[in-house]
C-alpha cells in the first residue's frame, strides 16, 4: 500500500475533516461479475466479500479496506451493484443506482462480456460502447462522485495461460465461456489465431475509450492507464470453478494493481 497516496485519498473523500467525519460515506462497485466477484468463493455464486472493490475480506483487500483504515466513515457503506453477466449496456442503469446510494467514490470494470459473447460479430461496436460509458459517466458527474476506472484483462492471455490445460479446455467448451476468443482452444490454424488476434484487438480498443472517457470525465476520474490488462495473471489468479472468473487470489491482485496504478500520482483532486 502506498500510504502517501491513502492519507491523500481520505482527505479527498472527506476534505477538511478527514478523520472527524461521522456522516456516512458511501462507495459503490460498478461492472461485471468480476467486480461482483463471481466464483470467487464457491460454485456459480457471486461473491461480493472477496470483491477487489468493495470486498470485506482481509485476503483480498480491497479498495474498500483500504480506504476503511484512514476513513472510519466508509464502514459500512460498501456497495457493490456489479451484476455478472453486464455489459456496457447496463452501465447507466448501475450508475443511477449508485447516485441513489449517494456514492463518493465508484470504481467500474465493464466490458469484457462485450467481447465474451458468441461470435466475433455480436461483440459490442467500440462506437457503442463509448457512448454507453459516456452515458454513464454524465450520470455520476454533477455528483462531484470520485471514479476509478479499471481495464479489462487481456482475455487472449487467458488462453494462453489455459490452453494446456485439460480442465480448463472442458470448462471452457462445455460450459461455451467467452466462445469468441475461447472456442476451439487447442486449434493453431490461421482463422483461429487471427479470431483470437481480433478479440484481442476490440477489447484493447474498449480500453482506449475506457481511458478517453474517463479523461472527458475530468480530474475526479482515474484510469489505471491498461494495468489490469497488462497484468502477467497465470491460473493461480482464475477460479477452478470455471477457468474464466478471478480467483480470491486474482480478485486480490485486481485490488493491489488498480490502487497502486491510479493513485501512484496522489489523490483525486
Amino acid at each position: 500500500m502506498k500510504i502517501p497516496s491513502v492519507l491523500a485519498v481520505a482527505a479527498l473523500l472527506l476534505p477538511g475533516t478527514a478523520y472527524a467525519q461521522t456522516s456516512p460515506v458511501v462507495m459503490a462497485a460498478l461492472g461485471d461479475s468480476i467486480s461482483a466477484g463471481f466464483n470467487a468463493c464457491g460454485w456459480y455464486v457471486s461473491c461480493a466479500s472477496r470483491s477487489w472493490s468493495t470486498g470485506d475480506d482481509a485476503e483480498v483487500n480491497s479498495h474498500y479496506l483500504r480506504l476503511r483504515e484512514l476513513v472510519p466513515a466508509v464502514a459500512g457503506h460498501n456497495v457493490n451493484l456489479a451484476v455478472p453477466g453486464s455489459t456496457s449496456a447496463d452501465l447507466a442503469g448501475q450508475a443511477r443506482a449508485a447516485v441513489a446510494k449517494g456514492a463518493a467514490y465508484v470504481t467500474i470494470l465493464i466490458g469484457a462480456q462485450d467481447a465474451c459473447v458468441g461470435s466475433e460479430k455480436d461483440m459490442t461496436p467500440v462506437d457503442v460502447f463509448g457512448r454507453r460509458v459516456d452515458e454513464a459517466l454524465a450520470v455520476l458527474r454533477p455528483t462531484g462522485a470520485r471514479v476509478i476506472v479499471g481495464s479489462i484483462p487481456d482475455l487472449r492471455r487467458l488462453w494462453s495461460v489455459g490452453k494446456a490445460s485439460m480442465v480448463a479446455r472442458a470448462f471452457w467448451t462445455v460450459g461455451h465461456i467467452c466462445p469468441s476468443m475461447l472456442a476451439e482452444p487447442s486449434s493453431t490454424a490461421r482463422k483461429d489465431r487471427l479470431r483470437r488476434e481480433r478479440v484481442r484487438a476490440r477489447v484493447m480498443a474498449y480500453n482506449e475509450r475506457l481511458g478517453e472517457s474517463c479523461l472527458a470525465y475530468g480530474p475526479a476520474c482515474r484510469y489505471d492507464g491498461g494495468a489490469v490488462f497488462s497484468f502477467p495473471y497465470t491460473l493461480r489468479h482464475v477460479s477452478v470453478w470455471d477457468y474464466f472468473h478471478p480467483s480470491g487470489d486474482g480478485q486480490r491482485a485486481l485490488a493491489e494493481v488498480t490502487f497502486d496504478a491510479v493513485f501512484s500520482g496522489g489523490a483525486l483532486v
